[in-house]
């Protein structure tokens, strides 16, 4: 089966375990229901996500991968990727694009789902994470020209991972910023929450009010665009 694009597999690249569920989630269960093949690339190992001094890194740092793994069930993204870079500390190296690449060629993705590498001034009261302009900056790189290159990375070629041509690029626009895409996801809101809530480490503290507060920026988005709830994206189409 594929998706109204015609589109039969999916890649989600993002910096932390949680960071897709805020922005993406309801758009991969609407794929998934449609019967794409999705897959999670996730850069860092997550083991910065916790502000209790007492917390033992080797735990959190399972914790939230096996979090991660529950809020992919609930969506039915077939597999995730750990890439274990250090929580916090990732950059835009080219030893983080050539794993992507690796992920890339391994799974031949149709379309990717990536987060932004720019950061907004227009004062949301979010200034964004530096991971996760690293990790979007990295993705953007794997995806071109590295994944299609038969000269990039002759190691991998070696190993049997053979170049492939994304066909699209979908970047998270959390505030709307630079948005050309919106994915209505009325019937996966409520899916896309559970997956959220699946980050117990992250998010119990902050109680039912968050996942409602998230909704609502989701409801908010659409309605300006006279849509249901809706996921924002920046596009480019690749010929």
């Amino acid at each position: 089966m594929a998706s109204e694009e015609g589109y039969q597999r999916g890649m989600v690249v993002i910096a932390h375990p949680d960071d897709a569920e805020y922005g993406c989630a309801g758009t991969v269960a609407k794929w998934c229901q449609q019967g794409m093949s999705v897959v999670y690339v996730v850069c860092t190992d997550g083991s910065k996500g916790c502000d209790d001094p007492n917390v033992d890194t080797g735990w959190l740092i399972e914790t939230r991968q096996q979090e991660q793994r529950n809020a992919c069930k609930v969506l039915g993204v077939e597999d995730v990727v750990f890439l274990n870079y250090e929580d916090a500390m990732l950059e835009p190296t080219l030893d983080l694009r050539k794993d992507i690449v690796r992920e890339i060629r391994r799974y031949k993705p149709d379309v990717m789902v990536c987060e932004t590498p720019m950061r907004t001034l227009k004062g949301y009261g979010y200034m964004g994470h530096p991971d996760h302009f690293a990790s979007g900056e990295a993705a953007m790189a794997a995806m071109f020209p590295a994944a299609r290159d038969r000269l990039t990375f002759p190691d991998l070629l070696a190993d049997g991972f053979e170049p492939h041509k994304i066909r699209e690029l979908m970047i998270m626009t959390f505030a709307g910023e630079g948005s050309d895409k919106w994915v209505d996801v009325t019937d996966t809101i409520d899916q896309s929450l559970e997956a959220l809530s699946q980050h117990v480490s992250q998010i119990a503290h902050l109680g039912q009010e968050h996942l409602e507060f998230v909704r609502s920026w989701k409801v908010n988005a659409g309605k300006e665009r006279g849509m249901g709830p809706v996921e924002s994206f920046k596009s480019y189409v690749i010929d």
